[in-house]
């Protein structure tokens, strides 16, 4: 590690703003800042000259190669290094990097997914630089965030929708803002991740080939010890995982990333990571870039990173908490009550439309966060539930409830204890920030300054849930202004619209807000009374992807067309189906070639000591000292003949679906014919480990895996 300190050593691998205005003309940096806030196309000319800066920065460091690093639909990163060095032709070689390079590159579009956008005949797509997103090096590689489309326009990957969801949301949130402040320009989004994870030994990783192929335990009971003493959360930290820790913040201080805090999680061996709030579309490439960053630190220690929803049955799975918010070129948090009348009913309007987005989008929220892995988690009692609610708290929801019951439309005050109350609205009892305790089962929960979108799974891409979010309040905040706007051209103020538009949506919004319990089958039965979407099955949740309304939604506001939609539909249900593919053929293969022999050869010990004492001791004797060994011997061989039964059906039952030539009713068969298989096989196998021979059982055990020595 570096002697510097942290100021020195922070972005120190990242040509960053400080380095653009130290290596870049005036006018070059102007105009590179004009293309980040203004949108204006980057020339030529200035391009040649930001990448000469950006390639001698970058050898200075010791460089040797640059890459376009873009965000497919995998769910990972991608990237594909080039040489700085050109042929001369005489016989020697140049350092070359142009402004070509450096705006585009052309990798093979076909070998990535594309839900049917690109044939695999047809190979072209392009990458093109984030201006917005700054590179950064990575060993002795110069990385250039990109978008990723294909040769017809359409996006391949998850920033350039993003991209163009933020600014959906910006021009959308602006026209709310002049309503208030007229000198407002730009609305930014924020966000803010929570990274938990999984470390286990290496040596024991490489050992579960499960482990290794899915990210997830496919079998393995209980250990005696878990999570239930609640003595790992906020605890201690491992030595050699506090080294691990510090060895990944030296790596991310250098890339900029803003990692903050650190510390245990509920499970054993289970940790958070998190860091300071950025704009949207940073914070998102910096989650990108830790993940793979963490792996990579891991195996100095030792360790392998478990980034999977949920690697161990009965402990807690990992999520991603994503903390989001809107905030403003003027310096105001729109999700934050104010300090004047104005502030605070700006307060309100950006809190009620979010609400009506969640409201009116909550099944297609749902659709953003699903995966094979995240269906574990998400209705598990340990996350939250697989329907999407918001909590608000008790006196937010009191306010809410005095705008649906009230005649006034009185502005909201805040006086100077920094609560707020509503003048003119009776019994609206002050209201302070953070004054009621959070919900944990709460997917969406108000958090005071914004909102924490609970539910997005470990392993995800942000970009995903803050694509769908974005865009939905984006579309709802449009809606507003329209309704606003019709208002005032029929006579009213603007304060008596703004008043009667939100006293509308409050009560239409109503159903989505829960302060409860939503583990509870209460709440599973009045969510659906509620007409919330209340749907579990993985390849159906991706249906919403596809409804009338959200094609509508994302055409109008230009972040995805309709032809893309679908595309990402089938790749959803394309993954799910592969993922859950690969877990039955490891399941079935771990089953039949290690379980059961192992069971057999214990299953023979047995039977030899039973014979010998039947040779040895008279029959009556010998039946009574072999009596609790023919039990074993008996359980054993059901365990076995289950194991093997159903492993050959779901070998059978998945030969016939994977004659289906429909994507999509091909994920739905594997959710419900194949999935279902797992735990049915898996409880005959944890059972057999609680009998067979402890040193002939081949697989690390969850007291070895989870307890780090």
């Amino acid at each position: 590690m570096s002697d510097k300190k942290l100021p020195e050593l922070f972005g120190s691998q990242v040509f960053n703003e400080v380095a653009m205005k130290e290596r870049l003309s005036d006018a070059c940096y102007q105009a590179w800042k004009r293309c980040v806030t203004d949108g204006a196309a980057l020339e030529l000319s200035t391009a040649n000259e930001i990448a000469g800066a950006m390639k001698t920065w970058a050898v200075e460091r010791g460089c040797t190669h640059y890459t376009h690093w873009f965000q497919p639909l995998t769910g990972v990163t991608a990237e594909k290094h080039d040489a700085f060095i050109e042929a001369d032709h005489e016989g020697g070689v140049l350092e070359e990097f142009t402004g070509k390079l450096l705006i585009q590159q052309e990798p093979d579009a076909s070998s990535f997914p594309s839900g049917g956008l690109r044939n695999t005949f047809e190979a072209r797509g392009y990458s093109a630089w984030d201006p917005s997103s700054p590179a950064f090096i990575v060993d002795t590689t110069l990385c250039i965030p990109t978008i990723f489309i294909a040769y017809t326009g359409e996006a391949l990957d998850f920033k350039a929708p993003l991209l163009r969801a933020l600014e959906a949301v910006n021009r959308a949130a602006v026209d709310i803002c002049r309503y208030f402040d007229p000198k407002v320009e730009k609305v930014f989004s924020y966000l803010g991740w929570e990274q938990e994870y999984f470390l286990v030994d290496e040596s024991l990783w490489a050992a579960r080939p499960d482990l290794v192929l899915t990210g997830r335990t496919m079998m393995g009971h209980e250990s005696a010890k878990n999570q239930q003493l609640d003595d790992h959360y906020f605890g201690s930290i491992p030595t050699r995982v506090i080294a691990f820790m510090k060895d990944l913040e030296y790596e991310c201080q250098q890339l900029g990333i803003p990692v903050k805090t650190r510390h245990n999680e509920v499970a054993p061996n289970q940790f958070e990571l998190a860091p300071v709030f950025e704009e949207t579309n940073l914070a998102n490439d910096h989650n990108q870039l830790l993940m793979s960053t963490m792996k990579v630190v891991a195996r100095r220690h030792c360790f392998r990173v478990l980034l999977h929803e949920k690697p161990f049955k009965g402990i807690n799975g990992s999520g991603k908490h994503n903390n989001w918010s809107l905030g403003t070129d003027t310096g105001v948090n729109l999700l934050s009550p104010g300090r004047s009348a104005t502030e605070n009913l700006q307060f309100i309007t950006f809190l009620v439309n979010i609400l009506m987005a969640v409201y009116r989008r909550n099944g297609l929220l749902k659709a953003s966060v699903m995966s094979a892995g995240n269906a574990h988690r998400l209705g598990a009692n340990e996350a939250p539930p697989a329907i999407l609610s918001v909590f608000l708290g008790t006196q937010l929801s009191a306010i809410l409830d005095k705008i649906e019951f009230s005649q006034s439309d009185e502005a909201i005050q805040l006086d100077k204890k920094t609560g707020f109350r509503m003048d003119g609205i009776t019994h609206i009892p002050e209201l302070f920030r953070d004054t009621t305790d959070r919900n944990r089962t709460s997917p969406f929960a108000f958090t005071g300054n914004r909102f924490e979108f609970r539910a997005v799974g470990s392993s995800d891409n942000c970009a995903d849930a803050m694509i769908t979010l974005n865009t939905a309040v984006a579309y709802q905040l449009k809606e507003f202004k329209a309704d606003i706007d019709k208002l005032i051209a029929e006579g009213h103020t603007k304060e008596n619209a703004i008043f009667t538009v939100l006293k509308r949506y409050t009560v239409a919004c109503k159903p989505i807000r829960f302060e409860g319990n939503g583990y509870s089958d209460e709440w599973k039965a009045e969510a659906a009374r509620r007409g919330l979407d209340c749907e579990t099955s993985v390849p159906l949740i991706f249906d919403r992807l596809l409804a009338q309304e959200n094609i509508r939604m994302f055409g109008e506001t230009g972040v995805l067309n309709e032809v893309e939609l679908h595309a990402r539909a089938e790749v959803k249900w394309e993954t799910y189906t592969k993922k859950v593919q690969i877990e039955a053929r490891i399941l079935g293969d771990l089953a039949m070639n290690h379980i059961l022999p192992v069971a057999s050869r214990y299953q023979s010990m047995l039977l030899d000591k039973v014979s010998k004492f039947m040779a040895i001791f008279p029959k009556e004797k010998a039946r009574v000292l072999a009596e609790q060994d023919l039990e074993l011997i008996e359980k054993i061989a059901r365990h076995m003949t289950c194991i093997q039964t159903q492993v050959e059906a779901m070998v059978e039952t998945r030969k016939v679906i994977n004659k289906m030539g429909d994507i999509r009713e091909k994920a739905i068969a594997y959710h419900d014919r194949i999935a279902p298989t797992f735990d049915e096989i898996r409880a005959h196998i944890d059972k057999l480990e609680l009998i067979v021979d402890n040193e002939m059982w081949t697989l690390p055990k969850y007291r070895e895996l989870l307890f780090l020595r």
